[in-house]
């Protein structure tokens, strides 16, 4: 707790309502509906549960950046908690409370308490927030005030928050320096690229701030790569996407095009030309892409949320804190994992998720799996997944990823995971009948050598006239394919291949609408699947998927090397 204060105001504010408690971490985006503020989250204790005007508590956030979007929409439209409350750091929501305050004058209290006093308030009806107090029936709880430290910045960081590079840029640090301040952060750190995630149409809360942004003259300072997007950017009206959504998800992402930055359109960055090295300094958004970038290619990047990256792209510069740091990197917990003999690619997802739920606030050294051998999109699969259910934006694989050899701080807890564990998740993500209509790939965006996997399995045969079977891939990958012939495989097996948009932001009438159920081989979309698109789901296989495309259906039963 910083200031070792068992109470700490991290963003002030007065607010009362009902209190509303989980013990479990939340991602607002896909786990909470914007229209409505429920969870919809089926995984989640709090699914169903309304978060409208409640003292929302809970450990901290998890999953996406983009949970800084939603959370800020719900404030501008009034239906927003009337206060968070967390028992460890938060970034996330924070940050989309900070927006809401900095740049449109709605304030919503933060507030991170010890264990012990986050379990007293847990257990309370109603409470009352002022800036200097907790009130809730009998107990008083005094706030600490927000941290004020003072950040060492350079000549050029004082000329850019003094306005001498115009009012976007002012505006950027002016929130940067807030965060760095909130993190412990005494100085700020210069990065090498950016990835955007706020480009997704979450809400028209997204629309707002970038529009705000590049009508002041915003222009990116460092390379920015940009996430996939709500709609193919090209054929949106033509695929019959309402003017209502289509529209407004366009213009967002062209104002991020007209700020400077690259019209990628993929949640996958790190398969595109120029990705970072070991011990680059970066700033990317997308859960995915963060564990990945940091894990995998052992650069180094916070989750930054929504709104914060662009910041970031601005300035050039980010808050020296979280991982960014050696020390930050070490794993705080040990996973054990028992491995089945002959595991196939639904193994990694698998183990990602249960991996995110051992370690569901700290970096974890996952040890047991170097002797499967997993390739770049097991890894790939590993850390979406991990992302769904961890706030963490990194964890280690022993003799797998680069900065596993000595990772394990000394006070690492340890916990193990089970084939039992592992049967009961995969019954978990499999609720849904065997009958499927629709096959969903590329959730994070497929690679190249996903899609030539695919067209392999296919091996020419139509898929079933009642399915439909969709691969949501980043333009460079697409582009690949149609070089090498991959696409032209695809097509005639019947897939269809989609770029700019991913699962995690398709809507109808691009999800097919007759769909009652999905059959996926992501972990994540998975997770997130029922959520957001109130259809059952089914996980597996890339060969499951395939059983799916061609005959309709996909047994429910373990699959072999959970079997034996």
């Amino acid at each position: 707790m910083t200031d070792r204060a068992p109470a700490l105001s991290i963003l002030g504010g007065s607010a009362e309502g009902p209190v509303v408690a989980s013990p479990e971490a939340l991602s607002f985006w896909g786990g909470v509906d914007p229209a409505t503020a429920r969870v919809i989250d089926v995984h989640h204790p709090l699914h169903g549960v309304p978060l409208t005007g409640s003292i929302l508590m809970m450990p901290s956030s998890r999953g996406s950046c983009s949970g800084s979007g939603v959370l800020l929409d719900l404030i501008l439209t009034g239906r927003a908690p009337a206060a968070l409350v967390f028992a460890e750091a938060e970034e996330v929501l924070t940050l989309g409370a900070l927006i809401a305050a900095e740049m449109f004058g709605r304030p919503l209290p933060v507030l991170r308490l010890a264990p012990e006093v986050f379990s007293q308030l847990s257990r309370a009806k109603t409470a009352r927030i002022s800036d200097a107090a907790i009130e809730a029936e009998g107990l008083t709880i005094p706030l600490a005030p927000p941290a004020a430290a003072a950040l060492d910045l350079s000549a050029a960081d004082r000329a850019m928050l003094d306005g001498r590079e115009g009012v976007a840029v002012q505006q950027a640090m002016r929130i940067i320096c807030a965060v760095a301040t909130q993190q412990g952060a005494r100085s700020l750190v210069g990065v090498t690229q950016g990835h955007i995630d706020g480009c997704i149409y979450a809400s028209p809360a997204n629309l707002n701030f970038a529009e705000k942004m590049a009508g002041m003259g915003a222009r990116v300072r460092v390379p920015t790569t940009m996430n996939a997007i709500s709609v193919d950017h090209a054929r949106w009206e033509a695929q019959g996407v309402p003017r209502a959504f289509g529209a407004p998800a366009a213009r967002l992402a062209g104002a991020y095009v007209r700020m400077g930055c690259r019209p990628t359109f993929t949640c996958s960055p790190y398969l595109l030309d120029g990705a970072p090295g070991a011990g680059e300094a970066v700033a990317w958004s997308e859960s995915n892409a963060v564990i990945f970038a940091n894990s995998v290619l052992g650069a180094r990047t916070a989750k930054h949320p929504d709104f914060l990256d662009l910041c970031i792209a601005l300035t050039g510069r980010a808050p020296l804190s979280g991982v960014y740091l050696d020390e930050n990197r070490r794993a705080r917990r040990i996973i054990d994992v028992e491995l089945p003999v002959g595991v196939d690619d639904a193994f990694w997802p698998l183990i990602g998720y249960l991996a995110g739920r051992a370690a569901p606030d700290r970096i974890p050294l996952v040890r047991g799996l170097a002797a499967a051998r997993p390739s770049r999109d097991d890894l790939k699969a590993l850390c979406a997944a991990f992302g769904t259910t961890s706030a963490a934006p990194m964890l280690h694989v022993e003799g797998v990823t680069p900065e596993a050899d000595r990772a394990a701080a000394d006070d690492a807890g340890v916990a193990a995971i089970s084939r039992a564990d592992m049967a009961a998740a995969w019954s978990a993500l499999n609720e849904g009948p065997e009958e499927v209509q629709l096959v969903a790939i590329g959730s994070p965006h497929a690679s190249l050598a996903e899609c030539r996997t695919l067209a392999a399995a296919l091996g020419g045969r139509m898929r079933h006239p009642d399915v439909a079977v969709i691969v949501t891939a980043g333009r460079q990958i697409i582009e690949a394919a149609r070089s090498d012939g991959t696409l032209a495989r695809l097509e005639a097996s019947g897939v269809e291949v989609l770029p700019d948009l991913c699962w995690c932001s398709i809507s109808e009438p691009v999800f097919p609408v007759r769909t009652r159920t999905v059959m996926t081989n992501s972990g994540k979309y998975a997770h997130y699947g029922p959520g957001l698109s109130g259809r059952a789901t089914r996980f597996g296989s890339l060969a499951d998927c395939v059983t799916a495309a061609l005959t309709g259906r996909v047994p429910a039963r373990l699959p072999v090397w959970l079997s034996r």
